[in-house]
């Protein structure tokens, strides 16, 4: 069975997947593509459901804006050759304090065995975990972003080894990444990925 053909299949049955009561769907995930990069997001907004793509609407935006200054492909480009995943597929709801939920332990339990398929599938070179959140689940990092921005570790993800660069979520809520330190450790770590071999052959 083919690479394509296995993430056919996980695609299938992530869309069936009705598993955690406390979210609203749809699932939300990318194209079926093969790719050395990977991106794991925290979890779709509300708006991405009825659009059916991750970071579909304001922080996407800004992301895609990111990748565009940086690495000089357009959002197209970049979805074409890039495998999005989530930490969490649906979206979670809101908070009762405003913004969106964190996803549960359950739910990123959930989640993160379809992520370990798409790990063995992909085997990945590249991991851009997008997030506080992302960042924790992939790298096991729990501190401050100032600790792991703007820098290229490497550490094993559902078995693979892989690079990893961390990037701050592109939220309008946070001004973490339009200010000092911050928006020049953004642009460190866009350089990184920039200059990342798996990101040269995927936009070879």
């Amino acid at each position: 069975m083919t690479a394509t053909h296995r993430l056919e299949i996980l695609h299938r049955e992530l869309d069936a997947c009705r598993a955690c009561s406390t979210v609203v769907g749809p699932v939300v995930h990318g194209p079926v593509l093969l790719s050395q990069v990977l991106l794991v997001g925290q979890a779709p907004g509300p708006h991405e459901g009825k659009l059916g793509k991750p970071f579909a609407w304001t922080a996407g935006k800004t992301l895609f804006r990111w990748f565009e200054e940086s690495v000089g492909v357009s959002e197209e480009a970049f979805r074409s050759r890039i495998y999005m995943a989530a930490v969490l597929r649906c979206f979670p709801g809101k908070a009762k304090g405003g913004g969106d939920r964190r996803p549960s332990p359950d739910e990123t339990a959930n989640c993160g065995r379809f992520l370990a398929r798409e790990a063995a599938i992909l085997e990945p070179r590249l991991v851009l975990p997008v997030g506080t959140m992302a960042i924790e689940q992939v790298t096991g990092h729990k501190g401050r972003l100032v600790d792991v921005i703007g820098r290229q570790t490497q550490t094993s993800y559902h078995g693979q080894q892989v690079d990893v660069i961390c990037l701050p979520h592109p939220s309008g809520v946070s001004t973490w990444h339009r200010v000092s330190p911050g928006k020049e450790m953004l642009r460190e770590a866009l350089a990184l990925i920039a200059n990342h071999e798996a990101i040269k052959t995927a936009f070879a």
